[in-house]
């Protein structure tokens, strides 16, 4: 069924047209993942659709009673608003039940003996009854508690930036809607919170527009592609591995037919270079003919980025970070961590949002200082950082003063030397919108623009704090490209398990309690190993074992390996652990059975979620706990036949 068309749809910023009357259709069931270069229109054709911007031609029209809801790259909060008041906004009468249910709730609390307070809180319930509403509460606190919100009455002002993102998505997730709009819904969340999200988008029975970046998740969940390319939409009835086969076919037949237009052009010249009379019809015809050919040309092709800039030679020493702890008040973040980087290491961090990941690369930047421990860059380090955090701007500076600002002109990996404008054009910024101002630019190409200066220095060492946040995935597969060829050395936080996959050799996971736990090969490797363990750290070894021996590093000469023995603990343990875990599952099974039991109960809903959590990180321990306590039992025994 059809729920919404888009008719000869038009959109241009000044002499800038973004896309030129497009037309498609949307049906119930249909996921379509948008893509294109960044300034292509693609979240403005999103607010368009949301009715939030107009279109200078053409309409979009929704089926009847048919519900939108959007998710905003940068969405609007009231800062007193609480999370609990942002999730039940709108105007769904689930909502309004809902709200009236809290507000009737909050008024009994500070008068309990009032009478009308208390009709008013019974009809509020009978209510929300009679709307079937409260499995809609328990998915939205569900939904907050997944993406790593638990204090449902801070106020929206207390919270950062992508704390309020992840409140908005799961209010977007939860109020009814049959077309479900998302701008770039995995920046500032997690891997785990990635996943889950991907779960419950694809169970999602209404049509699904958005944006994003990352090529897994446009995978598993989108069942259309429709692609913003110069002005054009392309649709594509696949998810994105065979966007991407369809679309080389189709650059491939445009190429043919360009080759036989440029044949007939070709043809039509040589004929008028003849000196042929332009009098009879048929001459006539000629001329219109050739000059149509060459009105036609070419489509303007959106180019590719080339990013092969040289970097700094590097010494032998890179960074040696020495039982390095760093906390915020009572919460100890990074707890006595240890750490030697290699020539051209590829190091990915990972972890839950809040764990550190940010602040372990500020450690190695020197804009933190350690609580205890030391963090040493070798003499030749010249650090690179592409910062999560937006830069600030000088918004007023044309295009190329921002980049001459870093450098005039950078050696390219084949020794040439080339210009700022044109280092500016291979990152697809043209003579013209190389003189615009910086804040002309949209997101994306600000965070471009961004990536080339941090280039332009020429870095051995870089940081990239989450770099696919607000790029696109052509920025992102050439950014791959240079990172494989880069002969420094890479630290990068990051979402996006695509990306990750493509530019680490290992990683490093910041559990939550202080510790970081290292594993060697890219992040898949690193979830395989993880599941194989139970769910517990991905290697027995904590990362602090690469103070002594990087990967691949030879063993030391004359040294005896240690005898290896359990403890009378550890032995105890190991005679238990198997009971432990039965027991720690067992009780995890029983919360999780009372919070369905408990689904209308707000209240005791949130105690067992808490309870849920305590229940995990129990089984999380003992877990971890047990992969340790077999792969020490299984050295013992190696050592014992060696």
């Amino acid at each position: 069924m059809n729920v919404m068309s888009v008719e000869n749809l038009s959109k241009s910023y000044g002499v800038k047209q973004l896309f030129e009357s497009i037309s498609f259709g949307l049906d119930e069931g249909d996921k379509v993942g948008i893509i294109g270069v960044n300034g292509t229109g693609k979240s403005t054709l999103l607010r368009v659709i949301a009715g939030l911007e107009p279109a200078d031609s053409g309409k979009v029209v929704f089926g009847n009673s048919v519900r939108v809801r959007m998710l905003a790259q940068n969405p609007d909060f009231d800062p007193e608003m609480t999370v609990q008041e942002h999730l039940y906004q709108g105007d769904a009468p689930e909502l309004a039940a809902l709200r009236a249910y809290h507000e009737a709730m909050a008024a009994l609390e500070l008068h309990p003996d009032d009478a009308g307070l208390q009709a008013r809180m019974v009809a509020a319930s009978q209510q929300v009854d009679a709307l079937q509403a409260w499995e809609l509460e328990s998915e939205g606190r569900t939904a907050l508690t997944r993406l790593g919100i638990t204090q449902f009455d801070a106020r929206l002002g207390t919270l950062s930036g992508g704390q309020r993102k992840r409140v908005a998505m799961a209010a977007a997730l939860v109020q009814p809607s049959d077309v479900l709009i998302l701008d770039e819904p995995t920046n500032h969340i997690d891997n785990e919170s990635v996943a889950w999200l991907e779960t419950m988008l694809q169970k999602r029975k209404g049509a699904l527009l958005m944006i994003t970046h990352d090529r897994y998740f446009l995978d598993r969940v989108s069942n259309r592609i429709l692609e913003l390319d110069r002005g054009k939409a392309y649709f594509y009835t696949a998810n994105y591995s065979r966007f991407v086969e369809l679309k080389l076919e189709r650059e491939e037949r445009e190429a043919a037919s360009e080759a036989k237009r440029q044949n007939l052009l070709r043809n039509e010249l040589a004929w008028i270079r003849r000196g042929a009379q332009a009098r009879s019809t048929k001459q006539k015809a000629r001329i219109e003919r050739f000059e149509t050919l060459q009105a036609a040309g070419p489509a303007r092709s959106q180019g590719k980025l080339d990013v092969s800039v040289a970097s700094t030679r590097l010494g032998k020493k890179i960074l040696e970070i020495d039982q390095v702890s760093k906390g915020f008040g009572e919460r100890t973040l990074i707890r006595d961590f240890s750490f030697i980087a290699v020539p051209e290491d590829r190091v990915g961090i990972v972890g839950r949002n809040g764990t550190g990941k940010s602040t372990l690369l500020k450690l190695i930047a020197g804009e933190l200082a350690p609580d205890s421990g030391t963090v040493e860059l070798g003499p030749t380090v010249k650090l690179g950082w592409f910062t999560q955090e937006h830069e600030e701007m000088n918004e007023s500076l044309r295009v190329i003063e921002y980049i001459r600002e870093a450098a005039d002109q950078v050696r390219t990996a084949d020794g040439t030397a080339i210009s700022a404008s044109q280092m500016l054009e291979r990152f697809l910024f043209d003579s013209q919108m190389q003189w615009a101002q910086v804040a002309k630019l949209s997101g994306g190409e600000k965070r471009r623009l961004q990536l080339l200066r941090v280039l332009m220095t020429a870095p051995n060492v870089l940081l990239l704090d989450e770099p696919t946040n607000d790029l696109d995935i052509a920025t992102l597969t050439v950014l791959e490209d240079y990172l494989d060829e880069f002969p420094g050395v890479v630290f990068v936080v990051s979402h996006d398990r695509y990306f990750l996959d493509r530019t680490t050799l290992r990683i490093l996971a910041l559990e939550g309690d202080g510790r970081i736990v290292g594993s060697v090969g890219n992040y898949s490797d690193y979830v395989r190993q993880t599941e194989r363990t139970g769910g517990g750290q991905a290697t027995a070894e904590p990362a602090r074992a690469t103070k002594d021996a990087a990967p691949d590093a030879p063993a030391r000469g004359g040294e005896r390996e240690r005898a290896l023995k359990m403890s009378y603990k550890e032995q105890k343990d190991y005679e238990t652990i198997d009971d432990d875990i039965a027991r720690a599952e067992q009780a995890l099974e029983q919360v999780q059975t009372q919070m369905e039991q408990s689904a209308s109960d707000s209240a005791r809903l949130q105690e067992l979620m808490a309870e849920q959590q305590a229940a995990e990180a129990r089984l999380d321990e003992l877990l971890e706990r047990w992969t340790y306590l077999n792969e020490l039992a299984e050295k013992i025994a190696a050592q014992k036949q060696g």
